[in-house]
């Protein structure tokens, strides 16, 4: 019997195994493999003579070498001493390519209001109204901001420095979801930080929220250490409440009006 396939027949099978997903040929004749000699096995290596050095007797890896590690707090520490204005120190800031939240955020905020301003506000970071205006304390809790220090006679549209405010924070881009900055995040920007206030000299400085607090002032609750007068940086400072934070709970207006008369008692004291 003829087991010749004619021409129909053939293209009947392909058309079948097309439907069937058998999209593609690899060989135009079947292949054993099962007759392939198994491969043969990798020469091993021969041990290097200072194989023993490089684990320990519990066969721990040795530690990265030091030249190899990536301090983003010590490049922060050479950029941030090599700015010699506030725009150079924005530009460096803005540039600084180790902080991974400059990806997620819209805006590089580095502050607003007056320089040459007596008081500086430092806040932890911006939030989402914020990020999205590119200016710092807007919306609901900007409003609160504004009336609070108005009402002490302070405010951070004005041209006069006497009444002026400068308002910056640790971190000049928005962390995601307005999470809280972590130690990392913080220490590695802190040097700037440092040096924006070496820069501006202001008189006093107000520390926004626990994380300002804890990063200048150590461990320890809000609650006390807000209202008590510290030394940052060799200037007058004071801990209070972050707008934010008085808005969520009514009951720290109270603590909130004591600070801030504090604080005006405190620049007529240094006049």
């Amino acid at each position: 019997m003829d087991s010749a396939v004619d021409y129909w027949a053939a293209a009947d099978l392909l058309k079948w195994q097309v439907e069937m997903g058998a999209d593609e040929a690899i060989l135009d004749a079947p292949l054993d493999r099962y007759a392939l000699e198994p491969p043969a096995p990798a020469a091993e290596k021969p041990a290097r003579v200072d194989a023993p050095a490089a684990k320990d007797k519990k066969g721990t890896p040795p530690p990265i070498p030091d030249v190899l590690k990536v301090d983003p707090a010590a490049i922060a520490a050479r950029r941030a001493a090599s700015a010699k204005s506030l725009e150079e120190l924005a530009a460096t800031m803005e540039a600084f390519e180790h902080c991974d939240l400059r990806h997620g955020a819209r805006n590089f905020i580095f502050a607003e209001g007056m320089p040459s301003a007596r008081v500086m506000i430092l806040g932890d970071a911006p939030k989402r109204d914020d990020d999205v205006k590119g200016q710092l304390f807007v919306g609901p809790v900007g409003v609160l901001f504004d009336r609070m220090f108005e009402a002490i006679g302070l405010r951070r549209d004005s041209e006069l420095s006497a009444e002026a405010l400068y308002v910056t924070t640790l971190l000049p881009w928005r962390t995601p979801s307005d999470r809280t900055p972590s130690a990392d995040e913080v220490e590695m920007m802190l040097p700037f930080v440092k040096k924006h206030i070496s820069l501006v000299a202001p008189d006093v400085l107000v520390l926004f929220g626990g994380v300002t607090c804890q990063t200048f002032l150590g461990q320890g609750g809000m609650a006390r250490k807000r209202g008590r007068w510290a030394e940052i940086e060799g200037r007058p400072a004071l801990p209070m409440f972050h707008p934010m934070q008085v808005m969520g709970d009514p009951d720290k207006k109270r603590d909130t009006w004591a600070d801030l008369l504090s604080l005006k008692s405190k620049l007529r004291e240094l006049q």
